[in-house]
């Protein structure tokens, strides 16, 4: 199986070969600028110490500071780190954010750990990356497993050490610490945003569009119940635990209260159930990927029937399965795209942070609406520029700031 980092860095070739780039651009952008690997000791409930580790990686700064969620996940790997690293780097770009890419994760699994355990892990990682870390150098977020909670805990130990309050060294805090209004959506409102856009370039009717997503936590979730307010008729949804179905149409809202509930999307009475696969496979207007990478490969594309396919989760269609659905004429919005929502408004947080002025959730709503459009414009108009796909017309668009930014700082 190929190495997820060397996969991802396919469409940066495809589009520095049309743009008949310098090299050395496309070698300083395939190797991170610094990764970091850290031990952290934890004093467990029991008394006994554990060692947990992390990661931190770096990936490219030329526009500006690294920017970059943390995930506390079993599943955690350098290779991982690094990988999200380059897409937020990309991400970054495309929405002309002035900020590099940067991730983090400690291999954990956090249904094992108490409150008080968690909350010592994340205090410790936090002392462990500090070196690299800064509102001017380095700016974590929430990712995968890791909330709200977690960011106010690691601010507090950040500022602790710094004798002073330093809001801005991260984002996707709770709003009373300094987070900002419309966060808690803006992945799935930039998902929605996406696919409006997409929908109105192929004179798509939002009240004809039948949508299903794979994955319904916070991306599929504020995704699905945007596109519900704005009259798509919602199909399919699912989680870890299966996938449910109605052909007349799903409430995602009534679907959440089953799932503070239960617990999960299965069950839900009125759908049938399927399998997660099955749901990637239906014919809809619109998939919505918001679960895990790799979940469209060459072994089903084949059978995907959506016209539109908006990457919610990073990396969920791998570069073997973009060549067959580009193939069949099937719009791929990506994740550098799409999902970049999140880390807009974290750029507006860490802005309202640095000059302790914040803004309404009207606001940030229209800010990032803007924005989205903006970048959504720039990439459909290089992917028909250069007669390509959306994946490798966002990659134009950032790669030409990107070389840009590089040049002028006589990096290349």
């Amino acid at each position: 199986m190929q190495n997820i980092f060397e996969m991802a860095k396919k469409p940066l070739e495809q589009a520095s070969q049309i743009l008949r780039l310098d090299q050395n651009v496309s070698s300083l952008l395939a190797h991170p600028e610094r990764t970091l690997e850290v031990h952290i000791p934890v004093r467990m409930d029991d008394g006994r110490l554990e060692i947990f580790t992390g990661y931190r990686s770096q990936h490219n700064t030329a526009l500006g500071p690294a920017k970059g969620g943390i995930r506390f996940h079993p599943g955690v790997t350098m290779d991982e780190v690094k990988t999200l690293a380059f897409w937020m780097t990309f991400k970054c770009a495309v929405l002309n954010l002035p900020y590099g890419g940067g991730k983090g994760g400690v291999i954990v699994d956090t249904r094992k750990l108490s409150r008080s355990e968690l909350e010592r892990l994340a205090r410790s990682y936090m002392q462990k990356i500090m070196p690299v870390i800064g509102e001017h150098q380095d700016i974590p977020a929430p990712d995968v497993n890791t909330d709200s909670r977690m960011m106010a805990w690691m601010m507090d130990e950040y500022s602790k050490y710094q004798g002073y309050n330093v809001p801005g060294v991260i984002t996707g805090k709770p709003k009373t610490v300094g987070g900002s209004a419309g966060r808690g959506s803006a992945t799935g409102r930039g998902v929605m945003f996406c696919i409006r856009e997409a929908f109105k370039k192929m004179a798509i009717p939002m009240k004809e569009a039948t949508v299903a997503v794979q994955g319904f936590g916070n991306v599929g979730g504020f995704s699905a119940k945007l596109l519900f307010d704005a009259g798509a008729k919602i199909v399919a949804v699912s989680d870890m635990y299966g996938a449910i179905y109605n052909q007349q149409g799903l409430d995602p809202y009534d679907i959440e209260r089953h799932v503070k509930e239960t617990g999960s999307v299965a069950g839900y009475r009125r759908a049938e159930t399927m399998t997660n696969g099955q749901l990637l496979e239906l014919p809809v207007t619109v998939l919505v990927p918001a679960a895990l990478e790799g979940q469209i490969t060459s072994g089903n594309a084949d059978r995907i029937q959506a016209r539109i396919i908006a990457e919610g989760a990073n990396g969920p269609v791998t570069p073997d399965a973009d060549s067959v659905l580009a193939g069949r004429e099937i719009m791929v919005i990506p994740d550098i795209l799409a999902n970049a929502g999140g880390v807009t408004v974290s750029y507006f947080e860490w802005v309202q942070n640095l000059y302790r002025y914040y803004w309404t959730e009207k606001e940030v709503h229209a800010r990032q609406e803007d924005m989205m459009v903006d970048a959504f414009a720039k990439v459909y108009e290089a992917a028909e520029r250069y007669r390509t796909s959306l994946r490798v017309g966002a990659y134009i668009v950032a790669l030409e700031r990107l070389s840009e930014a590089m040049r002028l700082r006589g990096w290349l």
